[in-house]
């Protein structure tokens, strides 16, 4: 499935005609947990776990320093390392618990399991805690990505896109096979970044497709997305 270059997806998945924000932005398609930009180039994200270096030994510290500057200087391709800090989000906790409070058969327990349920939630509004996201941006792109202007190069984006219409047949089908080969490089590229990471002692998860979308969504709508929950949209392929 397929929109428009004009064509705004909404947070339940219905579509909103009319010119939006997201055909100013670098992505064009969302699918296969790959993101596709304007220029043709795909990329992957994968969320690692983090280690505190402080609680290492100095040996340790050594260790793992040397280890990740000779993982750095083994890539032959450029990776991008993005620190997200954001509000921590319990929704699913507290809608978790909240199922859980008519299975009980005690009273009490019904009773305390609620109020910990507004105790949890106060708590989480007031202290305004942070989490941390660390992410790892794997890029794959074409040949012919590498020319064209400043835009084009830096963000992906022509400037006559903004205003071109739907694609027709053939450039959708020509689009997706050579999506197919790049997602092979992109493939073998991710690997690569996994098992460097994990030589680290970090797990990495490359994000599936509806994580993709949660990501952007909540990234270009900090104020919206705390509000109005993204629903699920994988069935969704996201095209600017």
């Amino acid at each position: 499935m397929a929109t428009s270059s004009t064509t705004v997806i909404d947070a339940k998945g219905k579509k909103n005609p009319g010119i939006g924000t997201q055909v100013y932005l670098p992505v064009s398609e969302i699918h296969d947990d790959t993101l596709v930009l304007k220029n043709g180039g795909v990329r992957a994200i994968l969320r690692t776990t983090s280690l505190n270096f402080n609680l290492k030994s100095e040996q340790e510290q050594n260790a793992l320093t040397a280890g990740y500057q000779s993982f750095l200087n083994s890539l032959e391709f450029p990776i991008q390392v993005v620190i997200r800090s954001r509000k921590l989000d319990i929704d699913k906790y507290i809608e978790s618990l909240k199922a859980k409070v008519p299975q009980q058969k005690n009273p009490l327990l019904q009773n305390q399991t609620t109020q910990y349920i507004d105790f949890v939630s106060r708590l989480v509004e007031y202290a305004d805690i942070m989490e941390k996201d660390f992410l790892v941006v794997v890029p794959f792109d074409p040949l012919r990505a590498q020319g064209g202007g400043i835009m084009e190069k830096f963000f992906g984006i022509k400037f006559l896109d903004l205003f071109r219409g739907k694609d027709s047949t053939g450039a959708i089908k020509q689009r997706r096979e050579e999506f197919e080969n790049l997602k092979k490089g992109l493939s073998q590229r991710v690997n690569i970044i996994q098992t460097g990471l994990e030589n680290l002692g970090l797990k990495a998860h490359q994000l599936t497709t509806q994580e993709l979308i949660e990501l952007m969504y909540n990234s270009y709508n900090p104020v919206t997305s705390r509000n109005e929950k993204l629903g699920n949209v994988e069935k969704h392929n996201l095209e600017g």
